[in-house]
């Protein structure tokens, strides 16, 4: 299923996914992480892809940048639409040059993708170096003022300090520098705040907030945590077993989720005020995507659950206007 068009009022995309469907070979059989998914990123905001572990939404991510490892995975079929252009079609050499430069992606964990023997100064710089072409002093010099942009302290001094030396917060900082480098349309953040303490968290959240409004650019924010998409995001989609269940405007989506599954989520955010009971959790798990029942993937776990749920699977359409959804009873309306 295609999902809904974007309605006349959203901003034109940036980044189109149309039918994606992504496979992983295993000793059981092969895993359909992602199952004809179509999703488009608003130019200009910030767009939240949820879902718990095993949704398929950082494999649709890697999928854009084709950093899926292959083997196992497969990207199987689908178009991801860049600038009148299919990313899946490109040569390696040509998506180069898209890569960093016109869309960047920062990971969880920095410790993984800086590296431990050279300073940060250094890394920054140069990725700089290798896509701007500027001279070793001229790309120091950027790399310094990209680490100021990003609210590191002093740093010109920082910048002589290797990964080990800094927080966890200050690494993904410079991550989020060495993204900005380049000054790409298009920045994937995936979980880019699991690891950090809530308060630096809400930092590394406000700064990502900031720098999108500043610089105009989109940003693709992969998150279980619908906390983390209401702090900055504009629209959201939501994943359960490599389908996309329901997307919309991130207030209209917490007003009145229509897909069961993002009611249970939204029950499962904690809350302050007066009325909050103890949080709920949705039961269950989700179903081995190697062995899907007929029927809806998330009748198991259902408290709206009928016997058409069991029989027919859902197509993705809108509910009412501007609201796509994949249910047979959404919430609110049937």
């Amino acid at each position: 299923a295609v999902s809904a068009p974007a309605a006349a009022s959203e901003p034109q995309p940036v980044l189109s996914i149309r039918n994606l469907v992504v496979e992983f070979a295993t000793d059981e059989g092969r895993l359909r992480a992602v199952d004809g998914v179509s999703l488009d990123v608003p130019r200009g905001q910030a767009l939240g892809l949820v879902g718990e572990s095993g949704s398929g939404k950082t494999v649709t991510a890697l999928s854009i940048l084709r950093l899926v490892p292959m083997p196992p995975g497969r990207i199987v079929s689908g178009r991801i639409l860049y600038g009148g252009r299919d990313l899946l079609a490109l040569s390696e050499k040509e998506l180069q040059k898209i890569r960093g430069d016109r869309i960047a992606m920062i990971f969880q964990d920095p410790m993984t993708s800086l590296n431990p023997v050279y300073t940060v100064g250094d890394q920054v710089a140069e990725a700089v170096r290798i896509h701007q072409r500027r001279s070793r002093r001229g790309a120091a010099a950027r790399a310094v003022e990209l680490l100021g942009k990003v609210g590191i302290p002093e740093p010109a001094t920082r910048a002589r300090s290797y990964p080990h030396e800094l927080s966890g917060g200050m690494r993904q900082r410079v991550m989020i520098a060495m993204a900005l480098a380049l000054g790409p349309e298009v920045l994937i953040a995936d979980e880019p705040t699991t690891a950090l303490d809530v308060t630096i968290q809400a930092q590394i959240l406000e700064l990502l907030g900031r720098l999108q409004r500043e610089l105009g650019m989109s940003i693709l924010l992969i998150t279980h945590d619908l906390g983390v998409v209401a702090e900055i995001c504009d629209q959201v989609a939501v994943m359960y077993a490599g389908q996309l269940v329901e997307r919309a405007a991130t207030r209209e989506l917490f007003r009145a989720p229509r897909h069961p599954y993002t009611a249970g989520l939204l029950a499962s955010v904690p809350r302050l005020d007066a009325g909050a009971t103890r949080l709920r959790e949705i039961p269950g798990i989700v179903p081995d995507l190697r062995a899907l029942p007929p029927g809806c993937r998330f009748q198991d776990r259902c408290p709206r659950v009928r016997e058409r749920c069991r029989r027919e699977e859902p197509p993705l359409v809108e509910v009412e206007p501007g609201r796509p959804a994949r249910c047979f009873f959404p919430e609110g309306l049937s």
